[in-house]
């Protein structure tokens, strides 16, 4: 097959991109960032680096349109023929790309919920809070139903596990692009000078280009806290109360924004950034004390700001709005606390009482930040206090629209995030508490590990006196395998304020990640509230109890066919005895980002739940990418918010509870069979001599490594002999860059060939939540997936037995996923999704030919190396970085 000339490798790619069902919008988007990439590409002052992307780019297409071996092999050669510095070039050229498509989508989706926004008729309006509530209220009663609502609890917990590729200088690019995209839709439509958003885009897309894509160096725990902390100051401060607003007009009909709102707060965000330290030694106690001022001075800045903003806009009249009695006492204290202020405010705002109120509140909330002991608020309780006095004046002075609007957005922005903006979560490994107490228990002089682990309850300690008992309390411990590693953490805190110090308030949370830790964990749980210091907590608490679930380690453990229906059995039982405990249990989920870990969509697994297994109650970990894709966007977060609370609401139907129920009970025995034959599956595969080293061959493993993702290292010994030795992220990040995928599919298929009854598995997918969740999940990681290109990889090692056992697997479970959802190719019943994967597939494809290039040149000059060759390592990152952009996530 020849290769096509440059006229016709234009009209291949063409006609490939105009056979995508792609909205007219967003086609129109793509093609203007990709041809303003052409551009800055043609301008970048390397000759014939336009061409070269545009052949490489022509090949791929041609390869995936007609699947033939020989087109697969022009592309091939093509990306091998270039010289490396020209595939460094591309490399980058195709990643920029994928940023930019990334970007059209995300700004798709954008357009897409502002023009729904405000209509009752909206697509999306099923799967809503308000549509929840209509639905609950309906088989339990409204005032049920409202008291459910009112207890709705959604707790992400931001972590920095390093699953995020993108450079933050890359994603403020992106960000920057977004804006323009916007003012280039308006001067569309307004008619505006388009061509002047036009050479801004070009602009900031010839920035992109030239911004390096790969960081230099690993980012310190406090440079990831401040990451996290530009999701929050430019999304969801605002965000948040946004969508208890939406719902709350949504409920409240003809009297919206009139009377006292029904919603109360139910987000809660909560971080371990700055304090999980669990393998990584580069989090200490002096971080998490960095970490907690560091949010609090975004909130307390945040809440001035809002403060100052809704105070100089509150110029309501005494005559016209007469203040209360509470309003002039509160006035006549601050006054007395910061005269020179009242005094100026008072010039300034002349019988504007309410007014006067609330720009003396912003001032104390600016001396709380700046640790005014004279004028600081003690706690967010004093000042929710002051703000219910301004809003009780004006409800009794009739202005009820002012006081259940902007001040109302305050309250609950406070009542949200208090002075901590989140709750900071502590998270150590079972096995170094044990360590430390035996060092503890035999006296003598303290290891350098044993001051730090018990530093960090001072630093707990410190930080609920300054900021709160909210601000920090949670303590994880991992690996729990016995109630004795929950005690030890009391034991330690005893230790580390000394015989009259007074320990920090604590709620120890165990993880139970491995298959065994899962059967284990009611047996343990029964066992540990019987313990004195957990018996006061609970008493303490309303007999409340946190436990967490992990999904990376139990997948990892037993496969992620049997760890998912290992992880839903334990949440029933542990469901239940908690019911028989009469415990208020949150089920704390720690998923991943990517399939292989737990990730995919959380409203679609939370209705696939075991019966009070949520209970109105959800928490779980975002991770890397998905912390930016789910939370970057302001309307994308509200409407992530929403889905997810709309589900956690729905859970505790009775006819989602008996549905989910049922049927497990009926699909009992096909479960049995996929876990045992999965299984087996699994273990033939991970547990055959010499997989490890295997596996860190025919995938980029050990590079994945060099890439400055995060402060944490990745895995836990300085080799890989065992798959122990590997944290599960890499593991996973590792079967992608493959384009296999493995971690989240391998073993389904020979657990569905051993059921064999396809009637009956098509009756499951209909009926069974969790197993259509699970096949649905399966089926986006086959669609991410290449056969030709994992054959590749697996051709790097010399194990062919195994290979073949991969290929044959992943072939079985294509069959057997396409069989039972009734289609003719994987994700046909999810239009938007394949949408996606097959417009990036090619150029996915692109880059997993350089990444293939690079690591065969690297594996072949390792013997005898001292080290490895600079540029085809750093060929190697840059195709990691690219893939992952392409196929949208990592580990």
């Amino acid at each position: 097959m020849r290769e096509p000339t440059p006229t016709e490798a234009i009209d291949l790619v063409g006609r490939f991109e105009a056979g995508q069902e792609i909205p007219d919008n967003m086609r129109a988007d793509v093609r203007l960032l990709g041809s303003l990439l052409g551009r800055v590409l043609r301008e970048s002052g390397s000759p014939g680096l336009f061409d070269d992307v545009e052949r490489l780019r022509a090949a791929t297409i041609q390869a995936y349109t007609d699947e033939t071996s020989e087109a697969f092999e022009r592309a091939a050669s093509i990306a091998d023929s270039l010289s490396i510095a020209r595939a460094d070039e591309v490399a980058r050229a195709f990643t920029c790309y994928f940023h930019l498509v990334n970007l059209a989508e995300e700004h798709q989706r954008v357009r897409i919920l502002r023009e729904r926004d405000g209509r009752p008729d909206r697509e999306d309006a099923a799967d809503s809070v308000a549509a929840a509530f209509v639905r609950l209220a309906a088989e339990v009663g409204d005032d049920t139903a409202l008291q459910r609502l009112q207890g709705l609890r959604f707790h992400p917990v931001f972590t920095a596990h390093p699953t995020e590729a993108r450079r933050r200088a890359i994603s403020t690019s992106i960000r920057r692009l977004a804006d323009l995209l916007d003012e280039h839709d308006a001067s569309l439509r307004g008619g505006a000078d388009h061509r002047r958003a036009e050479r801004r885009m070009l602009e900031e897309i010839d920035t992109l280009w030239r911004t390096a894509p790969l960081r230099p160096e690993k980012p310190s725990p406090t440079d990831e806290v401040r990451a996290v902390m530009a999701v929050f100051d430019e999304t969801l401060f605002t965000a948040v109360p946004h969508v208890y607003r939406r719902v709350d007009d949504a409920l409240q009909g003809p009297g919206v924004g009139n009377r006292a709102p029904v919603v109360r707060p139910f987000v809660r965000v909560g971080s371990w950034v700055g304090g999980d330290r669990d393998g990584n030694p580069f989090v200490t106690a002096a971080v998490t004390r960095k970490a907690a001022g560091i949010a609090s001075e975004h909130v307390l800045l945040g809440l001035e700001r809002a403060a100052s903003r809704i105070g100089r806009g509150l110029t309501l009249d005494a005559l016209t709005t007469p203040p209360s009695d509470a309003l002039l006492a509160l006035w006549r204290q601050l006054k007395g606390a910061d005269e020179d202020a009242a005094t100026d405010i008072a010039k300034r705002s002349p019988n504007e009482p309410h007014r006067r109120i609330l720009l003396l509140i912003a001032r104390k909330i600016a001396a709380t930040h700046s640790r005014d002991a004279d004028l600081a608020y003690p706690d967010p309780e004093h000042l929710l206090a002051d703000l219910r006095v301004v809003q009780d004046s004006l409800v009794q002075g009739g202005a009820a629209r002012q006081a259940y609007g902007h001040v109302q957005q305050l309250i609950w922005q406070v009542e949200t995030y208090g002075f901590h903006l989140a709750e900071l979560e502590v998270r150590q490994h079972s096995a170094v508490h044990a360590k430390v107490l035996a060092e503890l228990d035999a006296g003598g002089e303290l290891s350098e590990q044993a001051e730090e682990v018990l530093d960090v309850f001072r630093a707990v300690a410190h930080i609920q006196r300054r900021f709160g008992a909210r601000a920090a309390g949670r303590y994880i411990v991992s690996f729990t395998q016995s109630a004795e590693d929950l005690a030890n953490v009391h034991r330690l805190a005893r230790y580390a304020v000394g015989p009259d110090g007074t320990p920090p308030v604590l709620d120890v949370v165990p993880l139970f990640e491995t298959f065994a830790d899962l059967q284990a964990a009611p047996g343990i749980l029964a066992e540990i509230v019987e313990h004195p210091e957990f018996a006061a907590r609970l008493a303490a608490t309303d007999r409340r109890l946190e436990v967490m679930l992990g999904y990376s380690d139990s997948s990892k453990d037993v496969g992620p066919v049997a760890a998912t229906l290992a992880l839903y059995e334990a949440q029933a039982l542990i469901a239940a005895w908690a019911r028989e405990s009469g415990i208020e249990l949150t089920l704390f989920h720690g998923r991943g980002g990517a399939l292989g870990r737990g990730g995919g969509p959380a409203n679609s697994a939370i209705l696939a739940q075991p019966p009070h297994s949520v209970d109105g109650r959800f928490k779980l970990t975002e991770q890397g990418e998905v912390i930016f894709a789910r939370y970057g966007d302001a309307a994308i977060a509200m409407r992530h918010i929403d889905q997810v609370a709309a589900a956690i609401l729905l859970a505790s139907a009775p006819s989602i509870e008996t549905r989910n129920s049922d049927a497990a009970t009926k699909y009992a025995d096909i479960a049995a069979t996929m876990d045992t034959a999965s299984r087996d599956r699994f273990f033939a595969l991970v547990k055959a001599p010499g997989f490890a080293p295997w596996f860190a061959t025919v995938t980029p493993m050990e590079e994945v490594g060099l890439l400055a993702l995060g402060s944490r290292p990745a895995r836990r010994g300085l080799s890989v002999e065992s798959l122990e030795d590997l944290r599960a992220i890499p593991w996973v990040f590792a079967w992608t860059q493959a384009r296999i995928n493995l971690a989240g599919w391998f073993g389904l298929g020979t657990a569905l060939e051993a059921i064999g009854d396809e009637e009956r598995l098509t009756a499951a997918y209909l009926e069974w939540p969790l197993f259509r969740t699970l096949i649905d999940n399966v089926a986006m990681s086959l669609a991410k997936a290449d056969a030709r290109i994992a054959r590749r990889y697996l051709d790097l090692g010399d194990r062919d037995d195994l290979a073949a056992l991969v290929m044959d697997e992943m072939e079985l479970t294509r069959a057997w996923v396409i069989r039972i959802t009734g289609s003719e190719g994987l994700l046909e019943n999810k239009p938007v999704l394949q949408r996606a994967v097959k417009l990036r597939s090619p150029y996915v494809d692109a880059l997993s030919l350089l990444q293939l290039r690079a690591l065969r040149a690297l594996r072949a000059g390792a013997e005898g190396a001292i080290s490895p060759d600079p540029e085809q390592q750093r060929l190697l990152l840059l195709s990691v970085s690219g893939v992952a952009a392409g196929l949208q996530n990592t580990g």
